[in-house]
This record gives C-alpha cells, structure tokens and sequence, in this order.
C-alpha cells in the first residue's frame, strides 16, 4: 500500500488560546484560528480551494465554517471521530491534497465544551445502531480501571504499593502543569507539587483532581498543501510523515485474558505510522511527542503503546526524567490535554500546532523550545475498551 509520506506538507496553522472562552462564539474560534493560519501560510482565504471542518459538539455541518469565514461555495466537509477528531479531519485534508484532486485546503477544528447545552460527558449522543458494550461508563472510571490494572499487574516487579504508583502518576502531573505554565495559550496555568496531586481529592479511584485534563473552549487550523506549493510559500514548511488511525471492533472485549494494560488500537496506529515513515526505533527517532493525557495513566500506557518504553518500563522512564522539557524525549511540551483542556476536535490540530512551532523552532515561548527537533509524533485516543479510536501522525522537516 502507497502511504503518504512526504506527499503534503503543511505551509500554516493558528490556534485560539484554549479555556473558558465564555465571551467567544464558534463562529469566533473559527475566525481566530483559521486567519492565524492564512496568514502564517502568506495566503488570501479565497486560495483556498477546499476545507474540512471538525466538531462533535458544535454543530454538525460544514456550513458552521462556511457562514463563519464566508466562504463562496466550497466543498467543505465535516469530520467527527470523538477525541480523533482534530486528527482525523487533518488526515482527510492531506488526502485529498495528496489524492490530486487539490492543491491547496483547509482544516479546523473548533469545539465548545463549556457553555454547550450538557457539556461533554453530560449529554452523549446515542446512536440507535449501536452495537457496543459498557458505553455508559465515564471516561474517569473506565482509565481509572486501566490505572488500576496497571498497578496491580506490575505491583511485585516494583515492589510497591499504591501509594508508590500514584507518585509515578503524580511526577506526570506535575511535568504537565510545569510545561503549561511556559504556555501563553494553555488554559491552566498552576504551579503544583507531587504532593498537591497526592493529597487532592478523589475524582474516581484511583485518581484525584490533579490526574485528569481540564475541559476547555478552543480552535485550531491548518493550511496543507503539496511539496511543491510549500516551497514556493517558506522554506520551515512541515512535511506529513504518517498518519494511521486504528479503530476497535470490539477485539479486545471478545478474549478473557486481555490484561487492560495495554490499548490494541494505540499499539496498530503506531505500529501502521511507523511502518509509513519508515522508523524502527521510536525511543530513538521521535524527538518529541504530544500523547492524548486525559488521565495521567493514560500517558503512562501510551507511552508503551508507542514503542518510547519497553513494556512495564514507563514508570522508571518517568522517575528519571526522559520526558521532562530538557530530558532525552520531551512529551506534551505545551502543558497537554492535562493544560489545554480537551475540546475532542480541535486537541489533535492543537497538537499538531505544538508540534509544527516545535520543528520550525518558532515556539511561543524560548524557554520550552526544544533543541534541534527532526521528527514529532502526535497521538489521539478515544472511545471505549474495545472500540477506542487511535490516531498516529508524525511530522518532519524536509531534507
């Protein structure tokens, strides 16, 4: 199968500051995040020729990025796929440059998560086709059960007790909130300490306040077009490496011995993007990643799902640092979902926008600049056991 390495680049991208953005509309995170990208690209909004919007929560059609940007009758798509979303409508904008069908196009993803009628997690929609199991468990209880496991399965290789493995969490946490302090457009910004994560109160056994990501208001966009378009626009355009997205049929749930401290979907998204680009060693050759850290067990897990540690090694990775701003693999540079909150369609273009300003070395903030990036891998999952949704993209610098 022909992949799309190096086939798009992308020559734009904008983002909103992410919050509790109460005096903002969609249609404003629109505007906002889409002309930051225009005019980063050095383009006019009408060269584009078309556009994929993503949204789960705000609004269901491409006319919401239509009326917003006042577009003249382009094909404009929407993408939902829960917390892939911003990855997703990423991936079917690089297809259809890479396709040949266009040159030049559009994708953002905006989502209100504040203000909405129930907000996320409050009103699900509930398709009268479903055909999965075990849907109604929150997602604070369904990680918390992941988190759980994970203790108990590698409890006698590290001798410890449950309040040694809530450390290990708590060390997450506070890198998290340590590198979205640096942030201007994280949402929180909160200096906190091991301790604070021990001691604060339970959300869902065995997390506490500090061990889940935020909910927040945010839009993020990019402007992807062909190699050889981008080098006529700026020579720090971004080339796509991979992009691979995983999705569950209920695998997982269907075999007794499944030991819940790993998710198939991460470990098939990764296994298809690295075998796109090429890479063998990702402990090695991704030099920076942004991981989807709804929960502080979840960027644990990933990180073994991505190859970064090996199996059952993640916590001793942890405690000395490899992912810290200056350790030898830094991870959610910005502050991640634990910073920025996760409005579902805009984190994985908000990522993506991490990652970009990461390779040019044009972050927001020199502090948590990285030094000489030359691959960054960002990573999406949602859903449920069994049926997640797993996304993979990794970006490069041209040669």
């Amino acid at each position: 199968m022909e992949g799309i390495k190096d086939k798009v680049a992308i020559v734009g991208m904008g983002c909103t500051k992410f919050g509790e953005l109460w005096d903002k509309s969609i249609e404003d995170l629109t505007v906002d995040s889409c002309y930051e990208a225009f005019e980063d690209a050095g383009i006019d909004p009408k060269d584009i020729q078309a556009a994929w919007y993503a949204s789960r929560e705000s609004g269901f059609t491409g006319a919401h990025l239509a009326r917003a940007l006042k577009t003249n009758y382009l094909p404009i798509t929407r993408v939902e796929n829960f917390c892939c979303g911003g990855q997703d409508v990423l991936r079917n904008a690089c297809l259809g440059v890479a396709s040949g069908v266009y040159d030049l196009v559009l994708a953002c993803g905006v989502e209100k998560t504040k203000d909405h009628h129930g907000g996320f997690g409050l009103f699900i929609q509930e398709p009268l086709d479903r055909g999965m199991t075990e849907w109604d468990i929150p997602p604070a209880s369904q990680f918390g059960q992941y988190a759980t496991r994970y203790f108990y399965h590698y409890r006698d290789y590290y001798k410890w007790d449950f309040e040694g493995f809530k450390r290990v969490l708590a060390i997450i946490d506070v890198k998290n909130h340590d590198n979205g302090l640096l942030t201007p457009k994280a949402h929180l910004h909160r200096k906190i300490t091991i301790e604070d994560v021990l001691t604060a109160r339970i959300i869902s056994w065995p997390f506490t306040l500090y061990d889940a990501c935020g909910m927040s208001d945010g839009g993020a966009a990019a402007i992807v077009t062909t190699p050889e378009i981008a080098k006529t626009l700026r020579k720090d355009y971004i080339l796509v490496k991979a992009q691979a997205l995983a999705t569950g049929a209920a695998q997982s749930t269907m075999h007794p011995e499944f030991d819940f401290v790993h998710i198939p979907e991460n470990v098939a998204a990764a296994k298809a993007a690295y075998q796109e680009a090429e890479i063998t060693n990702p402990r090695e050759e991704i030099s920076i990643a942004e991981l989807h850290d709804c929960f502080s067990s979840t960027e644990l897990i990933t990180i073994e799902d991505l190859e970064f540690s090996p199996r059952g090694k993640a916590p001793e990775d942890v405690m000395a640092g490899r992912f810290l701003l200056k350790g030898e693999q830094p991870i959610n540079t910005d502050g991640g979902l634990k910073c920025f909150g996760h409005p579902l369609s805009a984190s994985g273009l908000r990522m993506t926008y991490e990652i970009y300003k990461q390779l040019q070395g044009k972050v927001d903030n020199p502090e948590r600049q990285v030094k000489n990036p030359r691959l960054g891998l960002i990573h999406n999952v949602g859903g449920n056991v069994g049926i997640h949704v797993s996304a993979v993209t990794i970006f490069g610098l041209p040669e």
